[in-house]
């Protein structure tokens, strides 16, 4: 965590993302292995620690950059198949959760009730049935009313909260997990509210879900070639299965409808591996956004669970926030196992003169000042350790 501040900041931007809150680790009894958030006290002090101290009077916006709840890791609902996607099923799951971290969302009230405080929610993959206005309402009714503009809903691809500046979760690159958001609410012949799910999403709910219960770091090993494997060696027999049901439901849930619309078994070929693309060319993927959006310096994303800072040339910078749940990286660049509560910091400062003259003098251009920019930004990817003084944690 960086010291206290030594500089006035007026505005400070703070982007989290992934932090998969779930349905709580127990329901009914029983152990929910699809839980992966363990840490409410944590983010509390983080939404505290922003809103107090040498933040409390300054501007502080927190983007929350995506799949910050986890709509489709809620077991134990009476809602099976299609209807695990309607709008009623939806506004179920999206309770338990709220209930299960009622802490944490009264910390988030409690933040934009603050001066100057704000939270803006850009919607991801797995908390993408929050494109319902019901979840939305319900959400937007547990805040008071005189504080309920300080927080809102965010249902386009990027949100640039300054000039700029680009933030955006990253769903959108791959094909198995995107989505219309304007058409992704569909009408059942009842009349009824369905989520149009991406193929990505029955994926996770059907195989992905299942797996869990008997390996629950499953979908935590990047990348996910060394997890299969090192799984073929000491862990076969899980491993083929995981393989098999994975090939297996691409097969009959993609390939074949493929097949009906393409012509060829080369044109098939070429949507299936597109299908199944992972976006973690980082180094091309950031390029080509900042040659399609040179007005651009910073873009930050999440959905990978791969937190990482690039600097590239012209001031131009990555940011990929990762995640608040346990990960196993495997890669000799990034190896680690456990817990990195990672989050992008953008302090946004004025220039003072002294600033403005000097890059006058480096360039030798004339400048006319009606049009001189007078901020800068400082862009840092941090950890949150916390200041929690519990003599225990669990044992995830």
């Amino acid at each position: 965590m960086k010291s206290p501040q030594t500089k006035i900041v007026p505005k400070t931007l703070l982007v989290i993302s992934d932090l998969h809150l779930g349905a709580g680790h127990i329901i009914d009894g029983k152990r929910n292995f699809l839980e992966e958030f363990h840490f409410d006290q944590e983010l509390i002090e983080f939404l505290e620690f922003y809103s107090s101290g040498e933040y409390i009077f300054s501007e502080v916006e927190i983007i929350i950059n995506g799949d910050f709840f986890d709509l489709l890791a809620v077991p134990f609902v009476k809602y099976f198949d299609d209807e695990f996607w309607s709008e009623k099923a939806a506004l179920e799951k999206f309770k338990m959760i709220l209930n299960a971290h009622k802490d944490v969302i009264d910390a988030m009230i409690r933040f934009i009730s603050k001066p100057s405080k704000s939270i803006i929610y850009i919607i991801g993959n797995h908390d993408a049935e929050l494109i319902f206005p019901s979840l939305q309402e319900y959400f937007l009714n547990l805040i008071p009313q005189k504080v309920r503009h300080n927080f809102s809903f965010f249902l386009e691809e990027e949100y640039e909260p300054f000039p700029q500046i680009i933030v955006k979760h990253g769903h959108d690159y791959e094909k198995a997990h995107a989505y219309d958001r304007k058409n992704a609410i569909v009408k059942s012949i009842d009349n009824e509210n369905y989520f149009d799910a991406p193929w990505g999403s029955y994926y996770v709910t059907r195989i992905i879900n299942k797996f869990k219960e008997q390996r629950n770091y499953i979908d935590s090993v990047r990348p996910i070639r060394a997890m299969l494997l090192n799984g073929l060696i000491y862990d076969s027999l899980f491993t083929l299965r995981f393989m098999f049901a994975n090939s297996f439901y691409f097969i009959m849930v993609r390939l074949l409808a493929l097949f009906s619309g393409k012509s060829s078994i080369v044109e098939v070929a070429k949507t299936a591996l597109k299908e199944l693309e992972l976006f973690d060319d980082y180094e091309y993927l950031t390029k080509d956004f900042f040659k399609m959006r040179p007005d651009a310096k910073v873009l930050i994303m999440g959905h990978t669970h791969y937190p990482m800072f690039k600097s590239f040339s012209e001031n131009k910078i990555f940011v990929n926030t990762g995640t608040w749940t346990r990960m196993i990286h495997m890669d000799f660049s990034n190896k680690h196992i456990g817990f990195k509560l990672t989050f992008a910091q953008i302090d946004i400062l004025e220039k003072n003169e002294a600033m403005i003259l000097e890059e006058r003098r480096s360039t030798k251009v004339f400048y006319d000042t009606s049009l001189e920019k007078k901020y800068y930004f400082e862009t840092s990817l941090n950890i949150w350790r916390g200041n929690s003084s519990l003599p225990y944690t669990n044992y995830y």
